[in-house]
């Protein structure tokens, strides 16, 4: 399933799991559940996932690199400062954030799953390659870097 990798740009990927997420909590009545302070969770995930994802930009900005996820060869450094010394993802990580709490709010088990599909498919097809091609382009600095940062969090 190579051929998938690094095809579908992850904001293309988060609006399909959120219209997944919408759309089987208002068909699948099974998955209904009563969850306490919705509006509070969701609040709180928009800051969260907004603050996480922006340092993220913020740091590659900084470093005059590309944040495009699909041109991988065109980054120009190892960007390990700020958000980067605790999450090796945090736009991905400020995604995943984001649908969480949605599907929280939307009340429904199947859409808080959905978030989890986002992360299975992120980790196979975007950034498995990603950090295969970052290994190429950077060796043992990235490497280095892999090893005292995690993945997600």
């Amino acid at each position: 399933m190579r051929f998938l990798e690094l095809k579908l740009p992850p904001v293309a990927l988060f609006i399909l799991v959120f219209i997944a997420s919408y759309f089987s909590a208002h068909q699948l009545s099974a998955g209904m559940v009563l969850l306490p302070y919705k509006f509070i969770v969701l609040g709180l995930g928009i800051a969260l996932s907004g603050v996480v994802g922006l340092a993220g930009i913020w740091e590659f900005r900084k470093q005059k690199t590309t944040v495009n996820p699909i041109k991988i060869e065109t980054a120009s450094s190892v960007v390990d400062s700020g958000i980067f010394g605790y999450t090796r993802n945090p736009m991905y990580l400020g995604l995943f954030i984001l649908l969480f709490c949605f599907g929280y709010f939307f009340q429904n088990l199947f859409s808080v799953l959905f978030s989890f599909v986002f992360v299975v498919y992120m980790n196979q097809f975007q950034i498995k390659p990603e950090e295969r091609a970052l290994e190429q382009l950077f060796g043992a600095e990235y490497v280095d870097y892999k090893q005292k940062v995690r993945r997600w969090i």
